[in-house]
């Protein structure tokens, strides 16, 4: 999977750019769904032109460089063309060392003024025809060339600016914690070495300490009776005595009296119903006149 949108292969380029260069062609690798042709290095100018012009590659995005220390040409100079009409992208790469030049690309593409200068920095490729050819990256007097395989990581000087000498002086490179004499070894595992700012932390005075936590109010346990051995219960002692003990409870409960029903009480007595009463005679009146 390509983290980078997949640029759309076009049938028959490679043959068709292989026609069209001819003996400045090197070798042409179509692979990873990217083509890369090799051209070579007298023949570099021409064969740009022709890609812009027929081909319609019209845009230089970059220029990069490799280095391989192995081979005779240890490096190689990678061209990143662009067509916007076609929408591809096209990689044209050639060889060179530190002592045969690669013939610019700036009458062609202007911006290449400014990719060749890296690369120069960075690598010491020279390039034929730039006439402004000077570092870019690295600080003036810079010795080397920061991207070859065989440059140190520490470099070879340092410059700063001296107030004593009122101009810009070279030292030997000198770093706090040199690569070469590094132990590997935490702090926190007791480096024997004071570390930068330890040495402030000795005379500051120590505050102190906060005072603890009042204590909380002891809690009381219940008391509980949850065991035998608490409550005084067990097995009987005599399991004969325990028999007798309930067959006389037994008897007793037989020969009790039988009780009495109870009389009833004065509000059972006013729930019973009345009895119905005998309706009085009424006396007849008696009307005045007799005698």
């Amino acid at each position: 999977m390509h983290s980078a949108p997949r640029i759309n292969a076009i049938e028959g380029l490679a043959d068709a750019i292989g026609a069209a260069l001819g003996a400045a062609v090197v070798e042409i690798v179509d692979a990873h769904g990217e083509l890369s042709v090799t051209v070579q290095r007298a023949a570099l100018a021409g064969a740009m032109e022709t890609l812009r012009d027929r081909f319609a590659y019209q845009q230089l995005m970059e220029i990069a460089g490799v280095d391989y220390p192995e081979r005779a040409e240890r490096f190689e100079v990678c061209y990143h063309l662009l067509s916007v009409t076609k929408n591809h992208r096209l990689r044209v790469k050639v060889q060179a060392d530190e002592d045969k030049p690669v013939p610019t690309l700036t009458h062609i593409w202007p911006v290449a003024g400014w990719l060749e200068r890296e690369v120069f920095d960075m690598y010491g490729v020279l390039f034929e025809g730039n006439a402004d050819l000077r570092r870019i990256l690295t600080d003036y007097g810079f010795r080397g060339h920061p991207q070859r395989k065989d440059f140190p990581l520490t470099g070879y000087v340092q410059l700063r600016y001296s107030e004593e000498q009122k101009r810009v002086v070279y030292e030997p490179v000198t770093l706090a914690q040199d690569f070469r004499s590094f132990d590997f070894m935490s702090p926190w595992e007791g480096a024997k070495y004071v570390l930068p700012g330890d040495e402030k932390a000795a005379a500051a005075p120590t505050p102190p300490a906060p005072p603890p936590p009042p204590a909380p109010p002891p809690t009381k346990t219940p008391k509980t009776t949850e065991t035998p051995a608490q409550t005084g219960a067990g097995e009987p002692a005599n399991a004969d005595a325990a028999k007798r003990s309930r067959a006389k409870k037994a008897d007793a409960e037989a020969v009790k009296p039988a009780r009495a029903p109870r009389a009833k009480t004065a509000a059972a007595a006013s729930e019973a119903p009345a009895k119905p009463k005998a309706p009085r005679a009424r006396k007849p009146k008696s009307t005045g006149g007799d005698a």
